[in-house]
């Protein structure tokens, strides 16, 4: 089924619908220009005057035929959704903070910038980057045993 399936001007297409759609369209505008031209050249009394207006109702045959093609066939496409892995977008932002240095606070953002974060589902995300960042600050590392120390061995305490 994929072999015929073909990529025209950023949009999926099945190769046979696709010329459906171009019989479709040419037979409708043709049809709508020449049965204008031979109503309106009784009508009209200039016969370029006729063919210009009957070139306007082939144009609006021509959307007629893209309106009746898209009823006839519809899209191939196949959108697919996915939630980014978590630890995925943890490592982006310490790949971010690396680079960049400190991300900032929410609390610092605009309320407007806070409801996009919000609707995008990263608020979460940064808050609880925001959260991590905080305890690591706060939380003392231990020294290891092998670094001397400002109290060496046998130093008074």
């Amino acid at each position: 089924m994929k072999a015929d399936l073909y990529e025209v001007w950023g949009d999926t297409v099945n190769s046979r619908h696709l010329v459906c759609a171009i019989l479709i369209g040419a037979v409708i505008s043709l049809g709508a220009f020449f049965l204008a031209q031979h109503i309106l050249l009784g009508l009209v009394a200039s016969a370029q005057m006729a063919r210009a207006y009957a070139m306007l109702i082939g144009i609006l045959g021509c959307l007629a035929g893209g309106a009746v093609s898209a009823a006839l066939f519809k899209p191939k496409r196949i959108v697919v959704e996915h939630q980014a892995d978590p630890a995925w977008r943890a490592e982006v932002l310490m790949d971010l903070q690396r680079e960049f240095g400190d991300l900032g606070k929410i609390s610092d953002l605009p309320p407007q910038v806070v409801a996009e974060l919000r609707e995008m589902d990263l608020l979460d995300l940064f808050v609880d980057h925001e959260k991590a960042q905080h305890t690591a600050a706060v939380t003392p590392r231990p020294v290891p045993e092998s670094v001397p120390g400002v109290f060496g061995k046998g130093a008074r305490q």
